[in-house]
């Protein structure tokens, strides 16, 4: 039976490393090359509470197949869980908040709006990079 936990864990890892690396190297750029700015920020805006949620739910279930099995793996992909968690909780309400302020002409609005949005893509970077470690770990120890 410890054949269908695998499946489940691998199948949920492979799912968060294409799901974030398709967003980050092909969503994003296509949205902001083929939108104007304001349709671009409307869509953005529309799919990350989407997107984060599937990194916290495939990123989640890596975490709870490993987590007896290869503890450090659990460990990478509980990071990402969490930090896909803090983004969408946490900066997402206050990133939309500061661009609706900049967009209602608060000219200090953009200052404070750089400064999280580069603390939500080095969040989102982390997570990458340590479901990457993850998935190495499991290859090299599982």
């Amino acid at each position: 039976m410890a054949f269908i936990p695998e499946i489940v864990g691998q199948l949920a890892s492979a799912l968060l490393l294409g799901g974030m690396v398709f967003f980050a190297a092909v969503t994003a750029p296509m949205v902001f090359i083929h939108l104007d700015a304001a349709n671009a920020g409307k869509l953005i805006r529309a799919i990350f509470p989407w997107y984060y949620l599937y990194v916290i739910v495939t990123a989640a279930i890596s975490a709870g197949v490993y987590v007896v099995i290869l503890p450090w793996a659990a460990a990478g992909f509980g990071l990402a869980a969490l930090g896909a968690l803090y983004a969408r909780q946490g900066l997402m309400p206050q990133i939309n908040h500061v661009c609706d302020a900049m967009l209602a002409g608060d000219e200090n609005a953009g200052v404070v709006f750089n400064r999280l949005h580069k603390r939500s893509v080095r969040i989102n970077a982390v997570g990458l990079l340590a479901a990457i470690a993850a998935v190495v770990h499991h290859a090299i120890a599982g």
